[in-house]
């Protein structure tokens, strides 16, 4: 009977525990990229969208990849 509770206890607390933290990450990083997308489309940008926007574009510029053909 010991042997079943511990195999009982570990697939509850690892297995189902670990899919109910990766779905509230899940959750939480879908609705960062729903704000995100949101925030894109407004007319007036918000202040932290454009200062990112600025420091990403910086970012890809100076890491951009020229292939001289």
């Amino acid at each position: 009977m010991d042997v079943l509770n511990v195999m009982v206890g570990f697939f509850f607390g690892c297995s189902l525990g670990m899919g109910c933290a990766l779905a509230v990450m899940y959750t939480i990083y879908t609705g960062g990229y729903k704000k995100a997308l949101a925030d894109s489309l407004l007319e007036i940008k918000p202040r932290r969208y454009v200062e990112l926007m600025q420091k990403a574009l910086a970012h890809q510029r100076r890491h951009a990849v020229r292939i001289d053909i």
